[in-house]
């Protein structure tokens, strides 16, 4: 039981204290879990993998990955709880505050701050999911990159195929597991 409230609580602490959304939180969640010793770089990087392929949000998707190899279904259901409940209320209440005072001065500031760190937040996560998938802090990783060329032409293609046409994510993760079954197997 003290395990499932500790999870809950580190879930909520990541939910709480990161901004801008489950992509975002994404960088905190990596540093909160393998600082704790619950998952290794390899297996974070796995359940990101594992719930960019599933419809639906993220954040709560990873948290449950690492809650269940924590503690199974209870422990799947505390770290998913903890991610979404606590930000969910809190939601709640912003957004009636929110409407209230959208357009000060002093809120449109703070946003105006606050949304660039979003991106670094997701380009942190970038960078930490690339050097786990590609290895890069293996010695002489600069030839990794060489030896890991398939990745990096994956990772391109990806990144070509979201910025220049409208194809849907899914479908190229899902063609992505296809090219893996067929070629890494």
């Amino acid at each position: 039981m003290m395990l499932l409230w500790k999870i809950f609580l580190v879930f909520t602490r990541v939910s709480l204290f990161s901004w801008g959304g489950g992509p975002a939180s994404l960088a905190l969640m990596q540093r909160e879990t393998t600082a704790q010793g619950w998952v290794t770089p390899p297996e974070f990087a796995d359940a990101v993998a594992l719930g960019n392929a599933l419809p639906g949000p993220i954040a709560p998707q990873v948290s449950a990955f690492v809650g269940y190899k924590l503690a199974g279904v209870p422990g799947a259901v505390a770290a998913a709880g903890g991610t979404v409940l606590p930000a969910t209320l809190l939601m709640l209440v912003m957004v009636v505050m929110f409407f209230g005072v959208k357009d000060s001065p002093a809120v449109r500031a703070m946003l105006t701050a606050v949304r660039p760190v979003v991106v670094g937040l997701l380009v942190w996560t970038a960078y930490e999911m690339a050097v786990t998938v590609f290895g890069l802090r293996e010695p002489g990783s600069a030839s990794v990159l060489v030896r890991e060329w398939d990745k990096v032409l994956i990772a391109a293609a990806a990144f070509a195929l979201l910025t220049t046409t409208k194809i849907n994510p899914a479908f190229i993760i899902l063609g992505a597991a296809a090219l893996g079954f067929g070629v890494y197997r």
